[in-house]
């Protein structure tokens, strides 16, 4: 179903907004604000995505990606292309490495579960022909300036074109039942409705970041090994047979011009060295970036009528792979409150989103915050501190219910 527009009387005056109306007006077309679009319009929900940036952008900004089996039978089972089956890599497990020494978890035999690398620019890809090929209303190069009526039956989008060409005076609107944040951690939806609403946030930042690479080198280990060493944690993880991606924790004020490509492979072997003489596989880097990292959650994940899904309402550190995967959780439950809500007129779902959500996004905080405490080294860390976070890697790895506990979290919990 295709949404409506109206004001044809009045399309010759430039001051009135040509406005849409539809069922579900989405603010974000990035992975999960395409999967909602999608889903819905496979129950024949009506929805307009509403994204500031243009699609060649998106496709291009590279981002790592580990999806949960879950996160995988949406896509695949939704009629999304299947090329995360044909060009994913998927993993059996995970490597810890402490100590000079490597601890491999196995998930098949520990949880019966398995995970995929598959970056989150590819998923974006498949979504967005998806969305293409089923007629989707993708509005891409279009800037929110207002989200309004939040608490009212017709929430309202506003938002200018700036695309090359469009008129830059012109306001749009987008009228809807159900507006949905979906855009990212420096959601406007999320900005638009302030503490003094009766909403908190929770977060904290961390003193350390990442120095990611790409670099066009063979494989360095088939499964990716997290590292802890007395020099900080290092991520030895992969892309394709031929390019890999490598990250080791640094300040987060570093600059990536300070880096020559030797002083990065002798800080990345440094963190992985070990009395097994344990050798990257290195090459030419094509690509670096600082990413620094927080956790936070906005609490609670709805205002009236609008509701938040994924990095809008909660980010994690990177240590668990859980940020796409609690974004698709949070899409999984909200679609399946707006299905119930269209087809029998019931809010009970909708009503409950956000508390249903919240459970698996502070299982979800909590394991990525224990993985990125355990693994990194603080430069202020008191010596006790340093060994008994040693202490606790030795616990998980000798233990085969220490292994299942983080094998589960990682490979993920079931949806609501």
């Amino acid at each position: 179903m295709a949404a409506s527009t109206a004001n044809a009387d009045n399309a010759d005056r430039a001051d009135t907004p040509q406005v849409t109306r539809t069922q579900v007006g989405i603010v974000g077309g990035g992975p999960a604000g395409l999967l909602l679009s999608h889903l819905l319009a496979k129950q024949g929900i009506e929805n307009v995505v509403i994204e500031l940036r243009d699609h060649e952008t998106i496709k291009n900004t590279h981002r790592a990606g580990i999806l949960e089996q879950q996160a995988v039978k949406m896509l695949t089972e939704s009629g999304v292309d299947g090329r995360v089956l044909t060009h994913g890599d998927e993993h059996e497990g995970i490597d810890l490495r402490f100590n000079g020494e490597s601890h491999p978890l196995n998930f098949p035999d520990l949880v019966d579960a398995t995970v995929t690398l598959y970056a989150q620019n590819e998923v974006f890809i498949d979504l967005a022909a998806a969305r293409k090929r089923d007629g989707g209303d993708i509005r891409y190069e279009s800037e929110v300036i207002e989200v309004a009526d939040l608490k009212s039956d017709t929430p309202k989008i506003r938002y200018k074109d700036v695309s090359a060409g469009a008129d830059p005076d012109a306001v749009h609107e987008v009228h809807c039942d159900i507006l949905v944040g979906a855009d990212g951690s420096r959601s406007f939806c999320r900005r638009a409705v302030g503490q003094e609403q009766g909403h908190q946030d929770f977060k904290i930042e961390y003193p350390f970041a990442w120095f990611g690479i790409l670099t066009e080198a063979p494989k360095s280990s088939p499964e990716l090994i997290y590292a802890n060493s007395p020099h900080g944690f290092a991520l030895i993880s992969q892309r394709s047979a031929n390019v890999q991606r490598m990250y080791f924790q640094c300040d987060p004020a570093e600059k990536t011009e300070d880096w020559s490509d030797d002083r990065i492979w002798s800080e990345l072997q440094k963190r992985v060295d070990g009395p097994d003489g344990f050798q990257l596989k290195t090459g030419p880097i094509f690509d670096k970036t600082v990413l620094g990292f927080r956790s936070f959650v906005r609490e609670p994940m709805s205002h009236g009528n609008m509701f938040l899904a994924g990095d809008a309402a909660h980010t994690v550190p990177p240590t668990g792979a859980k940020g796409l995967n609690l974004a698709f959780a949070d899409i999984k439950v909200l679609f399946e409150a707006l299905d119930s809500f269209y087809a029998t007129g019931s809010r009970e779902l909708l009503d409950d989103y956000s508390e249903t959500a919240l459970k698996r996004v502070w299982k979800a905080q909590n394991f990525s915050y224990w993985m990125t405490s355990m693994l990194h080294t603080r430069k202020d860390a008191h010596p006790f501190e340093t060994k008994r976070a040693l202490g606790e890697l030795e616990t998980v790895t000798s233990s085969r219910y220490g292994q299942q506990y983080l094998a589960e979290s990682y490979t993920g919990w079931p949806h609501a």
